[in-house]
């Protein structure tokens, strides 16, 4: 299966990250969480939010943005950082097989001085002038399924059934 790594730079709200936990047990991401965090991984929101699938999550977290940066150095030519500063829509790029998508703090995004050194890999969402952003949880669900739309959704069950029913 083609690998997908979500990261969260420096998260404050356990219930984004217990839903984007959620969302990534469910599509095969990989959740890779750097610290400092506003909470810890055994906080009871965070569990609520995503408690029944944790067990299917890969997760790794890092002490500090530079620790994962340097760790990652020969993958950032696959790093897509998401922000509303952006010049260039989510749509505009192919996902690699092995890409990463990183997602700032809630209340701050990604540091500037990361996005400046990568313009080309710097990506947005459409969305009405003036507003500050959509929520985190939700831009990453946004980021995966498109990266997911590209690759046609590999090893994922593409098709439902009724519980009660039967489709005609």
């Amino acid at each position: 299966m083609a690998i997908l790594n979500i990261v969260l730079v420096e998260p404050r709200i356990p219930q984004n990250v217990g839903n984007i936990a959620r969302t990534c047990a469910a599509t095969g991401a990989r959740l890779h969480l750097v610290e400092p965090m506003a909470f810890t991984i055994d906080d009871t929101k965070l569990k609520r939010a995503g408690l029944d699938y944790w067990q299917y999550l890969d997760v790794t977290t890092y002490p500090s943005l530079e620790n994962f940066m340097e760790r990652h150095k020969d993958e950032q030519e696959k790093m897509y950082y998401f922000t509303t500063k952006a010049q260039h829509i989510y749509t505009e790029v192919p996902y690699p097989d092995g890409c990463w998508l990183l997602f700032g703090r809630e209340d701050a995004g990604l540091p500037e001085e990361l996005l400046v050194q990568h313009p080309a890999q710097c990506l947005r969402f459409p969305m009405r002038q003036g507003l500050r952003s959509l929520n985190l949880s939700n831009s990453v669900a946004i980021g995966v399924y498109e990266a997911l739309r590209q690759w046609d959704f590999p090893l994922l069950q593409n098709e439902g059934q009724l519980h009660r029913l039967k489709w005609e």
